[in-house]
């Protein structure tokens, strides 16, 4: 597949920053990019009241302004105008958009199907590809399905959690049969799935996807200046005037771990740690863990401001239930910032090098792992040495696996 020279890809979303087309676009490969919006500097809509579109606002990159770009950006946002009216919402709201998409997109892969020489390479993302792949199909075309999260399996373990926390009044609703269904069709039909971990890769093979069917290919990553020189220092010893700082930045959501975290905190009350948990709540919270002592709620903040946070902490925990990859590790890395994380997601910590490893996602592991930092400064201070190479993470590594797809 690595000779194919045009790819057109499909993406709902900014999906990792645009890197697929981004990455395809600096080859000379891509031929089209077919997204739900786009919206250049120019565009009238940027001068709307900033909390009018405010999702629609990072819909552009740069790298792609000489890109073939087709959107239906007016479509899109009568539909979400539509929806609101009609109190659209969960499943029923997320499948709409998807469906909407795919006709949007199948008709304007009809005009430009007989420009093509050669049949091209269609990319695009799970849950919002079965009609195109199948269009695709149709057209004697190569296909690439990019799986977005380890499928059906993290379902089945996010359910198990959540009748293990009756008390969590979360919005969080398994996904219908026939999503699973049309998803196990666009298995079936891509030539090949990219996914971004082994873990994911595992997972899709529980559920009867071939092993040779799956590319592993990490997330890009870009790593910010500023983080370049950075130094982080520890105490010889840390004490309630200098407490060990505990980071979790991402959704407030039972995958992600919180529960386990929240024991592990109602553990250690009594020793010099602090856990400062930053993201959009989505769990429903006892006043037990609402007002523990040792643990600072600071709410959702923008992109811009995440960098303070990971340069002020001493360990970044990351105790996923399931995640695809989980880029916080990356941007953690970056700021030379120790790991404390799940065996459930990209593979960024080597155990005991540039962070720690949980046995299992627990409140009693996640607390060992916590008092062993507690106990070994030093340690953490060797970890943030050892940060890991990011090139495996790059645009031109990305590049690279592509080709080899």
């Amino acid at each position: 597949m690595s000779t194919q020279k045009h790819w057109i890809c499909c993406q709902i979303g900014a999906r990792e920053h645009y890197a697929i087309p981004r990455s395809l676009h600096q080859q000379g490969n891509l031929s089209h990019l077919i997204t739900d919006a786009w919206i250049t500097p120019q565009s009238p809509l940027n001068h709307l009241p900033k909390n009018l579109l405010t999702s629609l606002r990072d819909r552009f990159h740069p790298d792609l302004a000489q890109a073939s770009t087709h959107a239906f950006t007016n479509s899109l946002i009568q539909l979400e105008i539509q929806q609101r009216l009609q109190k659209v919402h969960g499943w029923e709201q997320i499948i709409a958009r998807n469906h909407w998409f795919q006709q949007n997109a199948v008709n304007y892969l009809a005009k430009i199907a007989p420009k093509f020489n050669q049949p091209p390479i269609l990319f695009t993302y799970s849950y919002a590809a079965l009609d195109l792949l199948q269009f695709a199909k149709a057209q004697g075309w190569r296909t690439v399905l990019g799986q977005i999260d380890p499928g059906i399996v993290e379902e089945k373990i996010v359910t198990q959690a959540h009748r293990q926390h009756p008390h969590d009044q979360s919005t969080w609703q398994p996904a219908p049969p026939d999503y699973w269904t049309n998803w196990q069709k666009e298995c079936h039909l891509a030539d090949r799935i990219v996914v971004n971990s082994t873990w994911s890769s595992q997972a899709l093979q529980q559920v009867g996807v071939p092993s040779e069917k799956i590319a592993v290919v990490p997330l890009a990553y870009q790593a910010p200046t500023t983080s370049q020189g950075f130094v982080r220092t520890y105490p010889e010893h840390f004490s309630p005037q200098r407490p060990l700082r505990v980071l979790f930045l991402g959704q407030v959501i039972l995958r992600k771990g919180i529960f386990p975290l929240l024991e592990a905190a109602r553990l250690l009350q009594n020793e010099p740690i602090e856990f400062q948990i930053v993201g959009s709540l989505g769990i429903t919270l006892t006043p037990a863990q609402q007002n523990l002592p040792n643990v600072r709620w600071i709410g959702s903040v923008p992109r811009s401001s995440t960098s303070q946070y990971y340069q002020q902490a001493d360990v970044f925990l990351f105790p996923t239930l399931s995640d695809g990859f989980g880029l916080t590790q990356l941007e953690a890395q970056a700021w030379k910032l120790p790991l404390i994380v799940s065996r459930f997601c990209g593979e960024v910590v080597k155990d005991q090098e540039n962070g720690l490893i949980l046995p299992e996602v627990s409140g009693e592991a996640i607390t060992k792992k916590l008092q062993w930092c507690l106990n070994h400064p030093q340690q953490l201070q060797r970890f943030s040495q050892h940060q890991l190479d990011l090139f495996p993470f790059s645009l031109p590594q990305l590049q690279e696996n592509l080709q080899h797809i």
